[in-house]
């Protein structure tokens, strides 16, 4: 067995053993391992005594000493712990002697303090290892080793190797193993929900690549990043975003090579027209530093504009800190991305009279107005957020917006916003609205509130990019009143409206561009797909083109195993029961 697979050049070819655990040997079978195993000793044969009797210690010690292996005699449990390991110092003698430092690295696995911080795409982390020798000059011919030495290493800590800002609105960076297992993406859904709590799945680390990127149909890309290739390629992809209610169109453009000294693979997305062109901008330091100190103003925490892991004094700075100290000089042994921070200074000025423009406009409020507006927001495409309440803290409908609770509204290591995402794909200038509930993780409550997004665009010399995008945050009532209002307003122009929405035989609805109702009559169908509340009509849309059907594939779905109940077999079978039920038959038929 062991020559067929080594003739078929199966595997690492690295070492072959049998490990034999017996009581004794009547003889030492010369003639077998003559035939099949020398003069090459290709396979190394290791004996493990068992007992007290020495009897026939002699035959096994042979066996193990003429096939390159080791014997070992295990008389009591005491000894295993000591002896049934030597042959790793045996299987290690070639390594050493040559000092080949074989560095290995691990495959995926969960680890407890990310799972608890970190979000699903970046909770993988592996392992680096590699054996220490002993450079004694009286035992390097021996070929000693004296043990392995590693580290764990996060995944995310190599997706540092793409920064985010460089990335565009829709690009991102994966990893991916020399088995074409996802390590890190941000489609990867390594957990599922049991009741109130996250477990990782049965396969969370055996994410195929074709899996996530499923548009790459004849695997052209899995191929590639398997055999550590370097090259790009083109695709048209369909990603779906808003856990997987919306979906994006889009035509993304594939960098992918291999890591150096490891088994994994590095892949770079950008999306055409995203990230294609960098805004860059020039301010004094004095200027940005003045409007980085607003207080309506913070960074994405999750990006890196300086390096605070390193230094014990500086992991308790936030990263809008750290980026203050470095500025100011009072942190000179700080390292920052340069470019990065000049990034968010020149957004910090530019961005600056937001705050007065949005004091004004909470001046200049109508009373019905202002009691529906809850929060005006903004961010830049260097991660910089800025806000402003309407309401008192305590009156705000959805507290998770724009805080780490809300991971799909916020700037975060592997994707912009989701409002920001789905205003950079429509013209700038028009509006995008989505329905938030109060706590849409748990399906718990009616949607109260709509968020409101469009993208901020800078034309030069005929090219455009993304620069940002602005919006707001208003009760849903409030867009229910405006809505209910603009029904009514043929009434008062062109006289009775034949048909209006205050009719009881009428159903009227506003919908997003997704097909999601923003406003309908019965509360309890807002937020709710329009297809669910009323097929035959979104059959109708859908055949005069106002939308069009989108197929998905999760291959990340789990399908739950059903729970029997179990019990005994229904009275009816027994024919006890039986008799008895033809008894009182007969007796009420007499009483009749």
């Amino acid at each position: 067995l062991c020559s067929q697979f080594r003739d078929a050049g199966q595997g690492g070819l690295c070492n072959q053993a049998i490990m034999l655990i017996t009581d004794g040997a009547v003889e030492d079978y010369e003639a077998v391992f003559e035939k099949y195993n020398w003069p090459d000793r290709k396979v190394r044969v290791f004996t493990y005594l068992i007992g007290r009797e020495v009897t026939f210690a002699p035959n096994v010690k042979w066996i193990a000493c003429n096939n390159k292996g080791y014997y070992t005699q295990i008389s009591t449990l005491a000894d295993v712990q000591e002896n049934v390991m030597e042959y790793l110092h045996v299987l290690s003698r070639p390594m050493v002697i040559n000092h080949d430092h074989d560095i290995i690295w691990t495959e995926a696995y969960m680890d407890s303090a990310l799972f608890a911080s970190q979000a699903q795409s970046l909770l993988l982390m592996t392992t680096v290892a590699m054996p220490v020798f002993s450079k004694k000059n009286e035992t390097r011919s021996h070929g000693i080793l004296l043990g392995v030495v590693g580290s764990d290493v996060p995944l995310r800590e190599l997706l540092k190797l793409a920064p985010r800002y460089k990335l565009g609105v829709h690009g991102y960076a994966f990893l991916n193993t020399n088995n074409g297992y996802i390590l890190s993406h941000p489609d990867l859904r390594p957990l599922y929900k049991e009741g109130k709590k996250l477990k990782p799945k049965p396969n969370y680390n055996s994410v195929d690549l074709s899996e996530v990127e499923w548009e790459d149909q004849d695997e052209i890309l899995r191929t590639a990043m398997i055999n550590g290739e370097t090259g790009y390629l083109s695709m048209d992809v369909k990603v779906p975003v808003d856990k997987g209610k919306r979906v994006l169109f889009l035509t993304n453009d594939y960098f992918f090579t291999d890591i150096s000294g490891t088994p994994f693979s590095l892949g770079v997305v950008l999306s055409r027209g995203h990230g294609e062109y960098i805004l860059l901008g020039n301010t004094s330091v004095e200027e940005g530093l003045h409007d980085l100190l607003q207080p309506d103003l913070s960074l994405a925490n999750e990006w890196i504009y300086c390096i605070t892991d390193i230094d014990p004094d500086h992991r308790k700075l936030s990263q809008l800190e750290a980026v203050i100290r470095f500025l100011t000089g009072e942190e000179p042994d700080l390292e920052c991305d340069e470019e990065l921070v000049q990034e968010v200074l020149f957004d910090a000025v530019v961005t600056a009279p937001m705050e007065a423009y949005w004091t004004t406009l909470a001046l200049n409020m109508s009373m019905e107005t202002e009691a529906g507006v809850e929060m005006a927001f903004l961010g830049t495409r260097a991660g910089l957020m800025r806000s402003a309440l309407y309401v008192g803290s305590e009156k705000i409908s959805n507290r998770k917006f724009l805080t780490r609770k809300d991971k799909e509204s916020i700037f975060t290591m592997d994707h912009f916003p989701l409002w920001y995402r789905r205003a950079a794909e429509h013209p700038p200038g028009s509006f995008i609205y989505s329905i938030v509930s109060e706590d849409e993780s748990e399906g718990g409550g009616l949607p109260k509130v709509v968020t409101v997004s469009t993208a901020v665009a800078v034309s030069v010399d005929g090219k455009m990019g993304i620069a940002a995008a602005v919006g707001v945050q208003i009760k849903l009532e409030l867009l229910q009143r405006k809505f209910w209002m603009a029904m009514q307003q043929c009434s008062a122009l062109d006289g009775a409206c034949p048909l209006s929405c205050q009719d009881d035989i009428l159903n009227c609805f506003l919908i997003d561009n997704n097909g999601f109702i923003l406003v309908s009559k019965r509360p309890a169908e807002t937020g709710k797909f329009f297809g669910a509340v009323d097929g035959s009509v979104m059959t109708q849309l859908l055949n005069m083109g106002m939308f069009r059907r989108v197929t998905m594939y999760d291959y990340q779905a789990m399908c739950k195993v059903p729970y029997h109940h179990h019990s005994g077999a229904r009275p009816l079978l027994s024919p006890i029961y039986a008799f008895l039920a033809a008894v009182k038959w007969l007796i009420s038929d007499f009483l009749m």
